[in-house]
């Protein structure tokens, strides 16, 4: 058996296409286009290369999309006051600050400091309440990808045995709560796990985002299980330096029955469900019944 290959960068566009019909849409009924602010403090070269995507695909989209590139030595209290102006900011409908920030800044109390209602990367502990509690919010954009893909590869996911490896708030956590609301049988596993290969044998869904290359080898899996690889390690051998998932996907291959690559897979959800929580957090700011993609 060889596995479907889960194609994430078609399926993104796809969204994005959908997005950028609904950001018509919301532009003759609003008399505007959603804005997405995004803030970036320091150069770290990663987190560049993201926002310059983020940026292209937010224009792309027919939305405003303003970056604020701050200096690596912005003091914790000047971020503060940038996003208490954005929040102020009736054409900003989302804002996101890209992380991870500098040291002397506290992540933690520059989330706490977005209007959850603009929080569109769905970091916020207001947003991550009303997930645990069945309420709409702003969900984390890979965790909310990963599912948009399950749900394409198959369909109704009620009843299936899930295992999500890694309980990070950004992924693992709110992956589980979207799983569970699925109607889905959920394990949160990690690296401590008892026999995390006996754990993972069983479930008929894999969702991988615990950081690690590789450490999810091909006969973990349960034979026709749907994998999804968030992992994205940067990896030197014989053969160069590359990017490889945390799943090792060539032994996944034989096992598995539908998996998404490294890179090419999750990756390019992120930044689709970015766009679609900035449009929903559009009509909701405009009073406007949330729009159905």
């Amino acid at each position: 058996m060889t596995a479907r290959i889960i194609d994430g960068k078609a399926f993104a566009a796809t969204l994005r296409d959908r997005v950028a019909a609904g950001v018509a849409a919301f532009a003759e009924q609003a008399g505007r286009v959603p804005g997405l602010s995004v803030v970036l403090v320091g150069a770290d070269p990663a987190s560049d290369v993201y926002v310059r995507a983020k940026g292209r695909a937010t224009h792309a989209a027919g939305m405003i999309g303003a970056e604020h590139r701050l200096p690596a030595e912005t003091t914790q209290a000047a971020l503060l006051a940038l996003v208490a102006e954005l929040n102020a900011d009736a054409t900003v409908d989302g804002i996101l600050v890209q992380l991870p920030l500098p040291g002397h800044i506290d992540s933690a109390a520059v989330i706490a400091a977005i209007d959850p209602d603009k929080d569109v990367d769905g970091f916020h502990v207001v947003n991550a309440g009303r997930l645990a509690v069945g309420a709409d919010g702003y969900v984390p954009c890979t965790p909310l990808g990963c599912a948009l893909l399950l749900e394409d590869v198959l369909g109704d996911l009620s009843g299936l045995d899930a295992v999500v490896i890694g309980r990070s708030n950004i992924v693992g956590k709110p992956m589980a709560q979207l799983l569970i609301d699925r109607n889905c049988t959920v394990t949160i596993a990690h690296s401590r796990t008892r026999d995390l290969a006996a754990v993972v044998r069983r479930a008929d869904i894999v969702v991988a985002a615990v950081g690690r290359p590789e450490m999810i080898r091909g006969d973990w899996l349960k034979p026709g299980a749907t994998v999804i690889d968030v992992g994205i390690n940067r990896v030197e051998d014989a053969g160069g330096r590359r990017l490889v998932g945390d799943v090792a996907y060539d032994e996944a291959l034989a096992v598995a029955g539908a998996i998404t690559p490294v890179p090419g897979g999750v990756g390019p959800m992120t930044i689709a469900v970015l766009l679609r929580n900035t449009l929903v957090a559009a009509h909701a700011r405009a009073g406007l019944a949330k729009p159905a993609i």
